[in-house]
């Protein structure tokens, strides 16, 4: 999805390819069932649930794929299933740390360590699997090329260097954290915004105040707030955009309320992103 941003003090070769995440899901196979808490637009899921690396092992993301009723579209292996060598990544200042090759990795325990190297929940990562592809349920070969959305413009062709599984879940993440460290340089940030409805400026828009930076995330890789129509129970309308709608009822319906935050009432940096990682090392007490 193209993200239109406001100025770029800093240009980067990978920034026309991940101004990209694609994420729109105008018409997802249809929308997903209703949440009991209603869509928030301003604060789509907390920092700390968005940033929570250790919120799920592989093994438990294991588990997790193996519990979905998976439905191939073709002869594509379910998630649970599914491996590949993945390549080595080196280390990426401020966002994500390095990563080694390993030959046959399960889905699992790449998305594990994705998230563990880029700082992001799995959970989330899960979520945006099913909310770009329906990876989790109706796999497809073209659905693992695309699985995350990244570099897939709402208005071009998808740029094939970013295609396949590994590439698609680390760009997603590695993004994620480039949103967060560089916030001055994407559309959306904490504060107040005008968000459309639609890729159609027809479509109209409103202010939204966005109120922390994991749901600025959200909207910098899906830059559309659901309008009334996409809110109400039935098909919505031409206008209807349910990505950022969806990644909000799939994480309630998988997970829990995406608003949670582990201490309730205990304000840390690295719980609450303004910018950056927000954790510094702590220095040892003296003896």
């Amino acid at each position: 999805m193209r993200l239109p941003r406001l100025r770029l003090p800093r240009l980067r070769l990978i920034a026309a390819a991940s101004a990209v995440a694609a994420g729109l899901a105008l018409v997802p196979a249809a929308a997903v069932a209703e949440s009991p808490a209603p869509f928030s637009p301003g604060y789509i899921i907390s920092d700390d649930s968005f940033f929570n690396p250790d919120a799920m092992t592989a093994g438990q993301i294991q588990r997790f794929l193996e519990d979905r009723s998976c439905h191939p579209k073709d002869a594509s292996p379910c998630l649970a299933d599914f491996r590949m060598d993945a390549p080595a990544q080196p280390a990426s200042a401020e966002r994500c740390t390095a990563m080694s090759a390993r030959k046959n990795e399960r889905a699992s325990s790449i998305i594990a360590r994705v998230a563990a190297a880029c700082t992001v929940s799995p959970r989330v990562l899960l979520v945006l699997l099913q909310k770009e592809q329906s990876l989790l349920t109706t796999p497809s070969a073209s659905g693992y090329q695309k699985a995350t959305g990244y570099a897939c413009p709402d208005t071009a062709a998808c740029d094939t260097r970013y295609f396949g599984f590994f590439n698609q879940v680390y760009r997603a993440a590695w993004q994620f954290r480039e949103y967060t460290v560089h916030p001055k340089d994407w559309r959306y940030r904490v504060g107040g915004n005008t968000i459309q409805y639609h890729p159609s400026a027809a479509c109209g828009s409103s202010p939204v105040t966005i109120l922390n930076q994991a749901t600025a995330n959200l909207y910098n890789y899906t830059p559309y707030q659901p309008n009334e129509a996409t809110l109400k129970k039935g098909p919505g309308d031409a206008c209807s955009a349910y990505g950022n709608l969806n990644f909000s009822r799939l994480y309630n319906a998988w997970f829990g309320s995406p608003l949670a935050v582990r201490y309730t009432g205990f304000v840390d940096g690295c719980l609450v992103y303004v910018r950056g990682f927000g954790c510094s090392p702590v220095a040892p007490l003296a003896p």
